[in-house]
């Protein structure tokens, strides 16, 4: 038996680098800013970008507490984050 495809929200990938950019953030200096170095790379997050992977549950917990936003705005599709300038750093 084959293992089929997890569901994921389309628009994940996209919110991510929204939160990255909108926080002024290189890829290399959002891993430092998730305090993930040990386990994450610039790379890891480039895929998560542009949706090749979904980040595990924690690193998306990080993602929306830099963000300031609760998880379910991340993993929501009918959610919107918020305006550019509360993400700011």
């Amino acid at each position: 038996m084959g293992r089929s495809p997890t569901d994921k929200p389309a628009r994940l990938a996209g919110k991510l680098a929204q939160i990255r950019k909108s926080m002024g953030l290189s890829q290399a200096e959002m891993v430092r800013t998730l305090r993930v170095e040990r386990s994450l790379s610039r790379e890891d997050i480039s895929k998560y970008e542009r949706g090749l992977r979904v980040p595990p549950l924690l690193t998306l917990l990080k993602y929306a507490r830099a963000a300031k936003v609760s998880l379910d705005v991340l993993a929501d599709d009918e959610l919107e984050l918020p305006s550019r300038k509360s993400l700011e750093r």
